[in-house]
């Protein structure tokens, strides 16, 4: 159903609804935005546009944000939700959120070529998934039922592993041997929840085992922390990002645990509602990890046009992470002569 369109407030009538003591300005988080997992798979559809020519399909949403699937479905890519509504031989690109071996299976049965953009900070949750399971051991995955990420890796050894989708749901959990179980990670929860539940489950099985490393990738811990340090000081956050994206819904519930008077997820500037400006003096800003800056300088100047023209960005980390396009990929380009973009990364890309 199309929006109805309705007259937006002006910056004196919201004024005049609630005044605002004192300097308005925005908070605006560094890092935010792309990572270098989902640059790596945008890049990797856009390239194979390019080489391939459309249509070019891909399994699910290749990553969680409204104006990448459809700039990308604007070139010529084709989403489906199963490798059994792409045509027998065609090309077909796994997202960065992974797969299952019985996805890859199906697209080996019917003759489809691969490209798999799977992030590899989500490869290494399988990869341990498929050590541990090996070792018999109980695998107790922390993440949200229902989540591609979190079907993929399960997947990989379903026998093995049981999802918790919180800690709600630790009083469930039944292992055949506490002296083997090691838990895992969905990579785009919140930290603190996240903290909560191995809490919970190391007090029911004190001998449980923690990941050989952090599943939880760098890139969500970065934005939950930068968003941490903004949200005792915002009357309100902005964050930019899809509803079915993880980390960014993550961000709005870190935002309102940590002290923001108020947050909300927009996909794009028109849905902010100037209402959310009445009596606000700092607005704070940021978005997930699979939301391209053009989205977030959209919100900025919006803002512009409400007061909030001063923009003070607050560093908590510097992001300089590349990762290799998918092999599959990167012969083609080199076979084709082409050397650019070889790596994804927040440096390789331009923020549009």
């Amino acid at each position: 159903m199309p929006t109805v369109p309705r007259r937006r407030r002006s910056p004196e009538e919201v004024q005049a609804a609630a005044p605002v003591t004192g300097p308005k300005k925005v908070l605006l988080a560094a890092p935010r935005g792309y990572c270098a997992g989902v640059d790596r798979a945008v890049i990797a559809v856009e390239k194979a546009l390019e080489h391939y020519g459309p249509p070019v399909y891909v399994r699910k949403q290749i990553v969680h944000n409204v104006h990448v699937v459809s700039s990308l479905e604007e070139q010529g890519a084709i989403f489906v939700e199963e490798t059994d509504e792409v045509p027998e031989g065609a090309l077909v690109i796994f997202s960065a959120h992974g797969v299952s071996p019985a996805v890859v299976q199906s697209a080996e049965d019917r003759g489809l070529r691969t490209i798999d953009a799977t992030c590899p900070l989500v490869t290494k949750v399988h990869k341990e998934a498929v050590r541990f399971a090996k070792d018999d051991y109980d695998i107790l995955l922390i993440g949200h039922e229902g989540h591609e990420e979190v079907e993929g890796t399960a997947g990989e050894a379903p026998e093995h592993i049981q999802i918790i989708n919180g800690p709600h749901e630790v009083d469930k959990v039944t292992v055949r041997d506490p002296e083997k179980t090691i838990w895992l990670s969905q990579t785009t929860l919140s930290v603190d929840e996240t903290m909560e539940t191995v809490r919970l489950l190391k007090d029911r099985f004190p001998t449980l085992q923690d990941p050989p490393s952090d599943d939880i990738c760098y890139a969500t811990t970065n934005r939950q922390v930068a968003i941490k340090k903004i949200a005792p000081q915002a009357d309100l956050v902005i964050v930019v990002g899809s509803a079915n994206s993880s980390n960014s819904v993550r961000l709005v519930e870190v935002a309102l645990e940590y002290g923001a008077k108020s947050s909300y997820r927009v996909d794009f500037a028109n849905e902010v509602d100037e209402a959310w400006f009445e009596g606000v003096a700092t607005v704070g800003v940021t978005s997930g990890a699979s939301v391209p800056e053009v989205l977030v300088q959209d919100v900025l100047r919006l803002l512009a046009d409400y007061g909030y023209g001063e923009v003070q960005e607050v560093v908590t980390a510097e992001e300089d992470l590349l990762f290799s396009l998918p092999k599959e990929l990167r012969a083609t380009l080199k076979k084709a002569g082409d050397v650019t973009r070889a790596l994804g990364g927040r440096g390789n890309r331009s923020a549009s």
